[in-house]
């Protein structure tokens, strides 16, 4: 499949592997996550998103982060000239040869697992994201969160909960984060009830096409 669409689930995927990247970069090059932080002058919780994969720290972590690990030169080629068209009139504008294409492929250990993940969040993302533009959504999540409770008692009362302090305080990155404890908010939440059911099946479908493999023009 061809993407010319915003796709989140690849969004999210490609830098969960750029993470994941470059924590193996700096563990080969024997850096502790101390000395890496102190390099950089970031904190080790800093750190710790780029590693993840989080999209909150800026570009310019990454390139700090990638500079120190000694591949910065990738994303130089990505901003430079190389990529940019053929001048007008030239040999390479006239070539009738496809343009080379990029295969993208999903690599997990635990595919169903990791898939799952990825669509979690994304699913929470466009829900901050409908919330932020419109607050009051923040209420119906409150109220599902409030009867799933007063349904009685419930393994996952205590993530509920927490699910309202959540909700109340904006503390968006308590479930969007890559610790265990984020993944299980993530399973008992109530934020993405108030998603459109057209979304859930855009990011459904794009986890499906994720897995099959993505050709990026």
């Amino acid at each position: 499949m061809t993407t010319s669409e915003v796709n989140l689930l690849l969004e999210r995927q490609l830098l969960l592997q750029l993470g994941e990247r470059l924590k193996r970069l700096r563990k080969a090059q024997g850096i502790g996550t101390v000395e890496m932080a102190a390099r950089l002058g970031i904190t080790r919780n800093t750190l710790r998103s780029v590693e993840s994969g989080d999209p909150s720290p800026s570009i310019g972590t990454y390139l700090r982060v990638m500079s120190v690990l000694g591949v910065s030169g990738e994303l130089a080629l990505l901003a430079g000239d190389t990529l940019q068209p053929a001048p007008a009139g030239s040999a390479a504008a006239r070539s009738k040869r496809a343009a080379p294409q990029v295969q993208v492929q999903v690599s997990m250990d635990d595919t169903k697992h990791r898939l799952q993940d990825i669509q979690s969040l994304a699913l929470h993302e466009e829900a901050v994201r409908l919330v932020k533009a419109n607050p009051a959504l923040a209420q119906k999540a409150q109220e599902t969160a409030a009867n799933w409770l007063a349904k009685g008692d419930s393994r996952s009362a205590s993530l509920w909960i927490e699910w309202q302090k959540i909700l109340q305080a904006g503390a968006w990155r308590k479930a969007l984060g890559p610790t265990h404890h984020a993944q299980q908010l993530r399973q008992a939440s109530p934020l993405v009830t108030i998603l459109p059911e057209d979304t859930r099946q855009r990011v459904l479908k794009q986890g499906s096409d994720l897995k099959k493999g993505l050709v990026l023009p």
